[in-house]
């Protein structure tokens, strides 16, 4: 088993992820001990985004931007799908609280959990299929 990023890479469908985690100087984090709970946003996903978005947030200018983006997508701890049984609102690392719904499978402020329980030495990946943008 390995770490959130190391899963993430060997999965090789969220290659934009580790590119973004990487632009942001995120990766040490969730290589850390964690846990950490990642909905993890698929190459799918980042591609429904308008034309150039990712282009544009990876830039080193954009780097504050791009970090509250990513970090929306993480939570401390470590939530599998099991302990999901209806509506929470966990607060992300970001300080921004997520709304998970149940009623439709699981939803992530809007966006469908499509594969669930990834687990990591340091947490575990839930597969989204939109990118979350923070409400400001």
């Amino acid at each position: 088993m390995h770490d959130i990023v190391d899963t993430a890479v060997a999965a090789g469908s969220f290659k934009t992820l580790v590119a973004a985690v990487t632009a942001a100087d995120l990766g040490a984090t969730l290589k850390g001990t964690g846990p950490f709970t990642v909905f993890a946003p698929s190459d799918d996903a980042f591609a429904k985004l308008p034309h150039g978005t990712v282009e544009e947030l990876v830039k080193s200018e954009n780097k504050a931007k791009l970090t509250a983006i990513l970090t929306l997508h993480v939570v401390p701890g470590k939530v599998m799908a099991a302990d999901i049984t209806g509506p929470m609102s966990p607060a992300s690392v970001g300080g921004e609280h997520l709304h998970i719904t149940t009623d439709h499978g699981v939803s992530v402020n809007g966006a469908h959990v499509t594969q669930a329980d990834i687990e990591c030495t340091n947490g575990v990946i839930h597969v989204i299929d939109t990118v979350l943008m923070p409400a400001a």
